[in-house]
């Protein structure tokens, strides 16, 4: 009887233990000392990145918004450095000119469509690691969107660059300038994909600016608009 007395004294005790541990498990210390739980983690999380996306795709949609932006504005891929200096170097500036242009042009009208699809990539979140982005480094959330989406993404983006291209001109541009590039005699022939490029620095330029929301949320008061954005990332 004492055997079975003690048993079943131990097997509560191991049950609230247990459910004590769980109960710790599906809860988190911010950085500041409050209490989070797992759902409260999960969506604030996706709800800074929500906030990023919107306004870093806003800024970057307007005019200018990769053009005049010296961390994201697109300019001639690696291997069109040479080519590029050769043709200013013949009087042809402003040929190509016109190319960088209508590429930052192309990736701005882009970024109007951008923030569906990252919306869409964000509501799939897994809330499994949201305890470590919330306690990561300051652009965690972005980081850890880029490493789960970004192939998604660029399939997605890719056939929104091509129309983009074709509507600001940039792949006559991009034509007109390696077509004369391409005509001087024992020059190495410049044959880049101008959309896979395109998309490649479009998207890499909107990570950057939503990594940038997402510090400034992190860090900014100012910038936590919601109750859940000062429960979860504000100071106590």
């Amino acid at each position: 009887m004492k055997i079975v007395l003690i048993a079943v004294v131990v097997f509560f005790s191991f049950s609230v233990n247990a459910q004590n541990v769980n109960d710790l498990l599906n809860k988190v210390i911010n950085k500041n000392g409050a209490v989070l739980g797992k759902d409260d983690i999960a969506n604030g999380l996706k709800e800074a990145l929500n906030a990023g996306v919107k306004k870093g795709t806003q800024q970057l949609s307007a005019t200018d918004g990769f053009f005049k932006n010296a961390a994201v504005k697109i300019l001639m891929p690696p291997e069109a450095v040479k080519a590029e200096k050769t043709l200013r170097d013949m009087g042809l500036g402003k040929q190509v000119d016109d190319a960088i242009l209508s590429m930052n042009r192309a990736a701005e009208d882009a970024a109007k469509s951008a923030a569906p699809v990252f919306v869409n990539a964000i509501k799939q979140m897994s809330i499994q690691d949201a305890a470590n982005i919330l306690k990561g480094n300051d652009t965690a959330a972005t980081s850890y969107l880029h490493a789960k989406t970004n192939d998604q993404l660029t399939i997605a983006f890719k056939p929104i660059i091509q129309q983009s291209l074709g509507k600001t001109d940039a792949t006559k541009y991009w034509n007109t300038v390696f077509s004369i590039y391409n005509k001087i005699p024992f020059v190495k022939k410049v044959n880049t994909d101008l959309d896979a490029y395109v998309t490649e620095r479009a998207l890499t330029g909107i990570f950057y600016q939503v990594a940038q929301e997402e510090k400034n949320i992190r860090k900014n008061p100012v910038a936590q608009t919601t109750d859940l954005l000062k429960k979860v990332f504000g100071k106590n």
